[in-house]
């Protein structure tokens, strides 16, 4: 052949592909498409890696079949021969004249082989790690004429970056634009929200200075209870607290309510008659009442004042001296009436008591007062010598019924008197209503001679109230 040599075919990348490596890259993603297959529905990060690594096996698959249309298909005979790749390696000068060796076919360079995953890396995904390309055992470096690295052999050919490799002649992906802030549309709605709250509170306090001069109406509330207080003193009759509720502007008739006790209070539990007034349980205080209320309700609230404070007393020397409750009201309204001194009510009680216990007549004028309806005038020996039950100059015992109506000290001193013998009580001249008291009947005699002396020098009640 002389010294002219056939030049080495130029080296294609793709034609130089290790087949083996090829066939282990296909059936690493067949594998891997089986296990995702498995592992059912994957990220949207997975699901975008496996789309773009879907489009790279295409366009990998496409670049193959048209080389393989391109070597099937002959140029034509005044083609241009296409530059070589990579340009060949000179030949090294003959120096011998014998002919020419038996060329050998040239082994690419072992930087001429790449692996599918250096061809086109896998992008990582957020679900698993990103493979590293796997390293291809270095082969025998290229060779002089003698077996030994040639010093003059031109350097391996560099390979492309990797991205030119992958993305071929495709245009670079656009970067990607910013989203826009989350919620933008809410922060507008509250500023238009705050904003049109700042307007209304600024026409209203327009509103009220312009209108400063004018006072705006009070609000109307719930209409109130229009209510008058009642005030019954200790020691009124049921004829006197009539008058008081009248005055009152109450409505109804006072002592035909009285007459009789209404349903819910049991006055025979008290020792009294059934048929009994409420004379001594119309407890004495002061009451709220609706106005125009009638005189039914005032009644209601006396007897429950009365339960209330009946409770208060203490019971047990009065049934030791076998009094009832109606009893002690009895003597107790007694107490109300001859009384004027606080302190004097126990001392009044305890000659009560000794008189009945000793069954002396009690003497008390005002029982027969309240009969005769006398509190005032002066009482006559006609007046004294009335019969009539009340009258307890003639009569021992106590009255029939209650003569006033008591408070709750009466009540107390009433149930339980004080420890002394007296029997007999006169009033001191020239005192408010303060007794002198005495279990001597001379003495008692002595003290009522005083009374009436001066009683005749006054010309009325000897007291200086």
């Amino acid at each position: 052949m002389g010294d002219e040599r056939d030049p080495l075919p130029p080296v294609d990348p793709f034609v130089s592909d290790d087949p083996a490596a090829l066939e282990r890259e296909r059936r690493r993603q067949q594998r891997e498409a089986k296990r995702r297959a498995r592992e059912g529905r994957k990220s949207l990060g997975e699901r975008v890696s496996g789309a773009l690594d879907g489009a790279a096996d295409r366009s990998r698959e496409a670049l193959e079949q048209t080389k393989e249309r391109a070597r099937g298909r002959e140029a034509p005979p005044d083609a241009p021969e296409p530059p070589p790749l990579r340009r060949p390696r000179a030949a090294p000068p003959d120096l011998t004249d014998s002919g020419p060796p038996p060329s050998a076919p040239r082994e690419p360079s072992a930087r001429s082989r790449y692996s599918a995953d250096e061809l086109m890396p896998r992008r990582p995904t957020r679900s698993q790690p990103t493979i590293p390309p796997r390293e291809v055992p270095p082969s025998v470096p290229p060779t002089g004429e003698h077996g030994v690295a040639g010093e003059g052999a031109p350097p391996p050919p560099v390979p492309p970056e990797r991205r030119q490799v992958a993305t071929g002649d495709y245009p670079p992906l656009p970067p990607p634009t910013a989203a826009p802030p989350a919620g933008t549309g809410a922060i507008w709605i509250r500023r238009l929200a705050v904003l049109a709250i700042v307007v209304l509170i600024g026409v209203a306090a327009y509103a009220v200075l312009a209108g400063g001069d004018e006072e705006a109406p009070a609000p109307e509330g719930p209409a109130t209870l229009k209510t008058e207080d009642v005030t019954i003193p200790e020691g009124y009759t049921r004829a006197q607290i009539a008058e008081v509720a009248e005055q009152a502007g109450l409505k109804g008739d006072y002592e035909k309510a009285t007459d009789r006790a209404p349903k819910g209070f049991d006055i025979a539990k008290t020792g009294a008659p059934k048929d009994a007034s409420l004379e001594g349980f119309l407890f004495p205080a002061t009451y709220e009442v609706e106005q125009g209320a009638n005189v039914e309700q005032l009644v209601k609230d006396q007897l429950g004042a009365f339960d209330d404070n009946i409770d208060q007393v203490d019971l047990k020397q009065a049934e030791k001296a076998n009094l009832t409750i109606y009893d002690v009201v009895t003597i107790a309204s007694m107490i109300e009436r001859e009384v004027m001194v606080a302190e004097e009510r126990p001392l009044v009680a305890a000659v009560i008591h000794n008189r009945l216990s000793q069954g002396i007549p009690l003497g008390i004028d005002a029982t027969l007062r309240y009969d005769l309806d006398n509190f005032d005038k002066p009482l006559t020996e006609s007046d004294l010598a009335t019969e009539s039950p009340y009258n307890t100059r003639l009569v021992t015992g106590l009255p029939p019924t209650p003569i006033a109506n008591p408070g709750l000290d009466s009540l107390k001193a009433a149930a339980d008197p004080a420890n002394v013998d007296h029997l007999y009580y006169v009033v001191k001249p020239g005192t408010c209503g303060e007794h002198y008291f005495t279990d001597d009947y001379d003495d008692f005699l002595a003290a009522s001679d005083k009374y009436n002396a001066a009683l005749e020098a006054e010309g009325g009640s000897p007291t200086d109230c």
